[in-house]
C-alpha cells in the first residue's frame, strides 16, 4: 500500500481540494497538521526544500508538491507512477 502524506492546516482550501481528489481516487493518506505543531512545520520545510506553503503532498516520501502540482501529476500519470512503486 502506498504511503500518503499531506502537510495542511486547518484553513487551508487547497488542502480541502487536495484531500478531496485523493479521496475521490479512492486513496488514504495521513494528514500532517502544520497550524498546531511548529515541529512538523520545520519538518516539513526541510523535506519539500524550503517550500512555506500548504498542501505539501508526499507519496512513498517523494514529494509532489502542492495541490497544482498534484492535479499535474494525476493528469500525465506521474501521480500513478508514484503510486505503484507503494504497491
Amino acid at each position: 500500500m502506498s504511503k500518503i502524506e499531506v502537510y495542511s492546516t486547518a484553513v487551508c482550501p487547497y488542502c480541502v481540494s487536495a484531500k478531496n481528489l485523493l479521496k475521490s481516487k479512492g486513496l488514504e493518506w495521513t494528514e500532517v497538521r502544520v497550524d498546531a505543531d511548529p515541529a512538523q512545520r520545520d519538518a516539513m520545510l526541510a523535506r519539500s526544500g524550503g517550500r512555506r506553503t500548504v498542501p505539501q503532498i508526499f507519496v512513498n516520501d517523494q514529494h509532489v508538491g502542492g495541490y497544482d502540482d498534484l492535479v499535474a501529476a494525476d493528469r500525465s500519470g506521474k501521480l500513478a507512477q508514484l503510486l505503484e512503486q507503494g504497491a
